[in-house]
């Protein structure tokens, strides 16, 4: 074979495998949820893109309740009664459920919930970013009416702790966001792929149940930049399962990340936000730290069950007027208007029973709570 021969052979077998390779790369790009083009070259609030909405509203400005729930709302009797002493001008409700779930006569006790369902709902799943981007549609959809001007994200298992008129004032008494927001260097969630989008300087940790303003609310809303990144770098690692044996050493090495604990918090560190915070959360969870035999200790939320919802126990968690965060070596003292208040306002995670012992205790209202016992749905 000559010479010549062997060199087009050559350059035949160069350029296949050339385009071999440029083939794999590109399968293995697209096994990202996000391709890189739909980064962000670099994060700037200048950038930001913001809807259009409408400023002007009359009458009193309203407390939007955001209910992120799996599918019903249990406790909707309690929530029914807590809206009945509330002028309706002063609130909204809307609520996010599994796609197609509608709230009516026939899936809830109280009115006030009637098709309060987003149309746009998506399939959640707990640890992953679907649950920020439930929060952002509820964010979205309480944006359109321009009278909503304090913003409470809240849990299916979710209850308060005081009549409206307490909340109402509360959270208008004071122009700042209820954001549980702290550094926690220890606990390996933040993923060095993220920079330069994300500098771990801003990465901060909290709690999902958060309360803001109109102005917070919207950049949560119309965030993209940020949420993209999340979405392909903060990923949950899957759960330990028995049957996967020796195959868990090797899953509890991909790296860890629970989006809805970090995004709110680093999103509005990133916009310089935090001087307008309070940066705690006004939503009481008592934990329990756990252990199992596949898993590592675990803090877990504990289940208020009826006996646990007594006048004492609801006293002392009404009581309570500073919180530690001993991660930073912090102690956030509750305060509104440099007035010393109650850290919180609603708590969870209650069961039935405990609702209906809040409801026969008076703590929200006067209220029968045997009249519902064998009421449907």
């Amino acid at each position: 074979m000559s010479v010549k021969n062997v060199l087009w052979l050559w350059w035949k077998l160069v350029v296949l495998v050339s385009l071999t390779l440029c083939v794999l790369a590109f399968l293995k790009l697209q096994s990202y949820s996000l391709s890189d083009s739909e980064l962000p070259s670099s994060f700037s609030t200048s950038s930001i893109s913001r809807r259009s909405r409408p400023l002007d509203y009359s009458g009193n400005p309203k407390v939007a309740f955001l209910f992120l729930v799996r599918r019903n709302l249990p406790l909707d009797f309690l929530w029914g009664s807590f809206f009945e002493n509330a002028d309706t001008g002063n609130f909204s409700v809307y609520v996010h459920s599994e796609p197609g779930f509608v709230f009516d006569e026939s899936t809830t006790r109280s009115s006030f919930f009637y098709d309060r369902q987003l149309t746009n709902s998506i399939k959640v799943a707990w640890g992953e970013s679907s649950m920020i981007q439930a929060e952002k549609l509820l964010l979205g959809s309480a944006l359109d009416d321009p009278a909503n001007q304090r913003f409470v994200l809240l849990s299916d298992s979710c209850v308060p702790l005081y009549n409206f008129s307490f909340i109402y004032n509360y959270l208008m008494a004071t122009p700042r966001s209820f954001v549980d927001s702290f550094l926690d260097k220890k606990d390996g969630r933040y993923n060095p792929k993220m920079s330069p989008y994300i500098p771990m300087s801003k990465w901060r940790k909290g709690s999902q149940w958060i309360t803001l303003i109109r102005k917070h609310a919207e950049v949560v809303a119309d965030d993209d930049a940020v949420f993209s990144v999340f979405k392909m770098f903060c990923k949950r690692r899957p759960p330990l399962e028995p049957s996967k044996g020796k195959k868990n050493m090797k899953l509890q090495k991909q790296h860890n990340c629970i989006p809805d604990e970090h995004y709110v918090q680093t999103l509005l560190a990133m916009h310089d936000f935090e001087g307008e915070l309070e940066r705690r959360t006004i939503t009481y969870t008592e934990w329990n730290e756990s252990v199992t035999n596949m898993e590592k200790k675990g803090w877990h939320p504990i289940t208020f069950s009826y006996a646990d919802a007594g006048p004492v126990q609801i006293k002392r968690i009404k009581d309570i007027r500073n919180v530690y965060y001993e991660s930073e070596y912090r102690t956030e003292w509750c305060r509104n208007n440099s007035t010393l208040v109650p850290c919180f306002l609603f708590a969870r995670k209650f069961s039935r029973g405990a609702a209906m012992r809040l409801l026969s205790e008076g703590v929200v209202s006067q209220f029968d709570a045997a009249s519902i016992m064998n009421s449907t749905p």
